[in-house]
């Protein structure tokens, strides 16, 4: 019978603790090494006049150019050096655990299910920001600095985006529900 939960857990780490240490070092040293190119492209960014130095002379085109060279730099910095470190520990741990105890901690939950569910919301935010910077672009106020941004612009201009959103997605997930509701209502006797 599998263990689960604090029992399948307890066996793995007195199993494979070596494992365990390692990735823990590497998720550290990767935290560390994010802070360190985020405070390093900060500064950097304002030196080279990359962005300018007062907040209120930020734009909504130099929130965008900042986050791309910000993730740039981190996905080169920090991200493929962990990537690089996860298939290593996957190809000199993982891979040499026997199947059978693999099998058992899959079947005991070991690492969790992942709930998609709960998951959701970040893809939606992120399109709605895309969106919301389009309309920022079409009113001419890419290059104009926050500061002489009205409140209600924000809040309207974030509004318009949503509901876009769901236009865009809503008219085709209805039209689909409807269809398959229709369709599941034609098996029934």
């Amino acid at each position: 019978m599998a263990e689960t939960g604090e029992k399948i857990w307890k066996k793995f780490l007195r199993n494979h603790w070596k494992l365990c240490v390692l990735f823990i070092v590497v998720a550290a040293l990767a935290i560390i090494g994010a802070i360190y190119v985020f405070l390093w492209f900060v500064g950097d960014a304002q030196l080279t006049g990359l962005v300018p130095v007062s907040l209120g002379s930020w734009s909504m085109g130099y929130l965008v150019t900042f986050l791309l060279h910000l993730l740039f730099w981190g996905v080169l910095f920090v991200g493929i050096p962990v990537l690089i470190a996860i298939v290593l520990i996957y190809s000199l741990g993982w891979k040499k655990i026997p199947d059978e105890e693999k099998k058992e901690y899959k079947r005991g939950n070991l690492f969790g299910k992942r709930n998609r569910r709960s998951e959701g919301g970040e893809g939606l935010s992120f399109l709605i920001f895309i969106v919301f910077c389009i309309k920022v672009y079409l009113d001419g106020n890419w290059g104009a600095p926050f500061a002489t941004w009205k409140f209600d612009y924000l809040v309207y201009s974030w509004l318009w985006a949503l509901i876009w959103v769901l236009v865009i997605f809503g008219i085709p997930i209805l039209i689909g529900g409807t269809w398959w509701l229709r369709h599941e209502m034609k098996k029934e006797p």
